[in-house]
């Protein structure tokens, strides 16, 4: 979280008090962020591996926080960034044993070595990655993400939830995207199609708009695609899309805005965009 400034005051009716001043963020509900597009998700969890890695690698030392739970964050930017530190800890639980080593959760327990240090190894780092799959990434990432990059997505969320803090590391360099549109995100989605279309250059349909989910445009389908093909995968998956509109605006990984229309007698021009219409027989 940024820092911009902060106030230590210490007197008798206020002792010892800090007063920070930090960058403002919304707070995250969970609800609005499954209603949001798959890629808004998947940013939000990279950023929480690269917050889990720092938390490992900590100046301090290896940080947990005790209370890992979504209100202890905020979006800033379409990024997660921890607001709370109250419950943050840099103490290793020590041991004698492995049995000393145990971590519990609702669903799932684990018992970890103890090293010959007599502490219980990785405890806080482990115990951050396994709170960030039951509170995030199980919810977030397989959630209506592209068909291509399901099996690898469940690879990566089991590997998590069993501790295997390789497993985001997995999640950054897999599928953390370029500035470039060919990165390895987007390649994952390419897939080819054999529906007819046919091109119309320098072409808009205005209206012809239908509802979808997700969508960017909450009157109409807006969704990014990788390429032509991609569009034209996900038109025939809607039995109301007729056509489809490329524009020349992308997201935030490179992949390209499109437009999807349930009909076209009413193209317009604009020579900003490009109009494909199903060939019907």
């Amino acid at each position: 979280f940024q820092l911009y400034g902060y106030c230590y005051q210490d007197s008798n009716d206020i002792p010892d008090t800090l007063t920070t001043i930090t960058e403002l963020g919304s707070p995250l509900e969970m609800i609005q962020l499954l209603q949001t597009s798959w890629e808004d998700r998947f940013r939000i969890c990279l950023s929480l591996v690269r917050l889990l890695h720092y938390l490992a690698h900590s100046p301090l030392g290896s940080v947990t926080l005790l209370d890992f739970r979504p209100r202890q964050f905020v979006i800033v930017d379409g990024e997660l960034k921890v607001t709370d530190l109250d419950d943050a800890s840099i103490e290793e639980s020590s041991c004698t044993s492995n049995s000393d080593c145990f971590m519990e959760f609702p669903a799932r327990n684990f018992t970890l070595p103890c090293s010959v240090e007599g502490r219980c190894q990785s405890m806080n780092e482990k115990r951050n990655l396994y709170n960030a799959y039951r509170f995030f990434f199980t919810y977030l990432l397989p959630h209506s993400a592209p068909s291509s990059l399901r099996p690898l997505l469940d690879k990566i969320v089991n590997a998590t939830g069993n501790l295997n803090k390789h497993a985001t590391g997995c999640l950054a360099l897999e599928l953390s995207p370029s500035p470039s549109v060919n990165s390895e995100f987007t390649q994952k989605c390419v897939k080819s199609a054999n529906t007819q279309y046919r091109r119309v250059p320098e072409a808009f349909i205005p209206d012809e708009n239908y509802r979808c989910w997700p969508s960017y445009h909450h009157k109409g389908c807006l969704l990014s695609v990788f390429d032509v093909n991609e569009a034209i995968e996900i038109c025939d998956s809607y039995s109301q899309c007729k056509a489809f509109v490329l524009t020349n605006q992308t997201t935030w990984t490179g992949r390209q805005l499109v437009f999807f229309k349930m009909a076209s007698n009413h193209i317009m021009p604009d020579p900003d965009k490009i109009t494909y219409v199903k060939v019907t027989d």
